[in-house]
């Protein structure tokens, strides 16, 4: 696929049931510039006006911290980007298993080595997790095994969970979204010893998108797997991410890179509206 130039609007907009009278908040939703893709522009506007600060978190994701302390009913934050993106082919696995027992990998890459609560595989996922260890000669192979087994015993279902549910019950419900999926696979890759992390961005929705025209596009999370450098692969859709992914961060799961976090005070509940629309630019 040859290198896309995409524009990204992520609009979150919130609609408080009184006045609020404070607001206090994390975005992570600038994209990040790595060898697959580079940041042409970004910007990020929060009404009514904030106080702002910017800073890089530890696992490299920018993050804009922002109050609004003035007493309000609503709140928009609106996050414009341009990226371009060039990724590289599919790596044929290289690394063999006696090297995620090395110091090198195993104390490097610790943190993405943990089966916290959300990724911590239900005991028959793991069983056939251990099954493919046997039946692989390499751990790209196994780790590509796994990503496709995922894809084809969980159905992608809207709604089916929610932000805190834990991989389990996407296996146990054969049902989830995206990042129930992604959650799965990498406590599967780490009960093998293969560090993998969680990464969040967009998709662009068009398998072949049209320069000029705008969509919906998606907030769309996948992961990484340690092969000698991080190897990308989208559980979802059973293939590697392309030239229509944009990356906004990594961590060691969704708690790590949710694009708005935030407390608030005064009003008692607040709705909350999300967009994203995606125009490739060339």
């Amino acid at each position: 696929m040859s290198p896309m130039q995409l524009r990204i609007v992520h609009t979150s907009e919130y609609a408080y049931d009184g006045r609020a009278v404070a607001s206090y908040n994390q975005a992570r939703m600038t994209p990040v510039t790595t060898p697959d893709q580079i940041v042409v522009h970004h910007r990020l506007d929060v009404s009514p006006k904030p106080w702002t600060s910017t800073y890089t978190d530890y696992f490299g994701s920018v993050v804009t911290a922002f109050e609004v302390v003035d007493p309000h009913d609503a709140m928009t934050v609106t996050a414009t980007s341009t990226v371009q993106v060039d990724r590289s082919p599919f790596p044929s696995p290289t690394s063999k298993w006696e090297a995620y027992g090395e110091r090198e990998v195993a104390d490097r890459w610790t943190e993405y080595l943990v089966l916290g609560d959300l990724v911590l595989p239900p005991v028959d996922f793991a069983t056939h997790v251990g099954r493919l260890r046997e039946e692989t000669a390499l751990p790209g192979e196994a780790a590509i095994e796994i990503c496709r087994l995922v894809a084809a015993e969980i159905e992608f279902l809207p709604g089916a969970t929610h932000v805190e549910s834990p991989a389990a019950d996407a296996w146990t419900q054969r049902a989830g979204v995206a990042q129930d999926l992604v959650h799965l696979t990498i406590g599967g890759l780490r009960s093998l010893g293969i560090p993998a992390r969680y990464v969040s961005g967009y998709v662009h929705p068009v398998a072949d998108p049209v320069i000029g025209e705008t969509v919906a596009g998606d907030s769309r999370a996948w992961l990484e797997w340690w092969d000698d450098g991080w190897v990308g692969f989208d559980p979802c859709t059973g293939a590697a991410p392309d030239n229509r992914y944009v990356a906004i961060g990594h961590g060691r799961d969704y708690r790590d890179v949710p694009p708005l976090r935030g407390i608030y005070s005064g009003a008692a509940t607040a709705d909350l509206d999300v967009r994203v629309e995606v125009t490739r630019i060339s």
